[in-house]
């Protein structure tokens, strides 16, 4: 009962749109939901997103869920979850792919879900890492076990953002380390991330994970900017 009165003087808001969204609804609205740019890479072992890797990296899958177009109501949904709190919404993405997924036996492709790693002072700045938030969901509806306790970021560079593609490549080495090799040994990792630009985060994730002994990794971001 008090949970509906004050749902009637602070509504949650959709992400994407800014209405207020019904009772059932999470994080956006439905109207919103359904009309999601979605990309359906999982379809096509040789969508545009894997291709970026080809003759960098040896991945598996190349996942994401949803077109990052500038201006767009993903960027605005990204955005709220990263800059304005609502860490949710990240956590119900990871849920409506999960279910997308499953529906094409993605369940059974993967042994451990990691996500990329915020370094802890960002981490202590923001109060929750995006992509942890993601993983979790996925990890709900896959029954895949996830941890953000195993890949670790120990530079504090600058930001990605506003980046070449060169530059993000040279930013990206060395930053970040698997603290548990036991952890990933002989496994089958799936590694998270909210947008995937470039891929030189992700490529020098994946390239650690490998040095550590991990058996296949393959990638799962919220969007990839096309």
């Amino acid at each position: 009962m008090i949970n509906d009165f004050l749902a009637l003087i602070f509504p949650e808001l959709c992400l994407a749109c800014n209405s207020p969204l019904h009772k059932k609804e999470n994080s956006i609205c439905t109207l919103c939901r359904y009309n999601l740019p979605k990309t359906d890479f999982h379809l096509d072992p040789e969508n545009p997103l894997s291709k970026r890797f080809w003759g960098k990296v040896n991945l598996q899958y190349c996942l994401s869920y949803l077109r990052f177009i500038k201006g767009g109501k993903v960027q605005k949904i990204i955005y709220k979850i990263k800059y304005e709190g609502r860490k949710e919404g990240a956590y119900q993405l990871g849920k409506w792919y999960g279910w997308e997924l499953t529906k094409h036996s993605f369940r059974q492709q993967f042994d451990l879900i990691l996500p990329v790693p915020l370094h802890k002072k960002k981490l202590r700045k923001r109060g929750f890492n995006q992509s942890d938030w993601f993983a979790s969901g996925l990890s709900e509806v896959l029954g895949v076990e996830w941890s953000a306790s195993i890949l670790a970021k120990v530079d504090d560079r600058s930001s990605q953002t506003n980046k070449s593609r060169w530059k993000r490549w040279i930013n990206a080495q060395e930053l970040y380390v698997v603290v548990k090799p036991e952890a990933v040994r002989n496994k089958r990792i799936l590694l998270v991330d909210d947008v995937v630009t470039t891929g030189s985060t992700l490529e020098a994730c994946s390239l650690e994970l490998f040095k550590a002994g991990a058996a296949e990794v393959s990638i799962a971001t919220i969007a990839c900017a096309m």
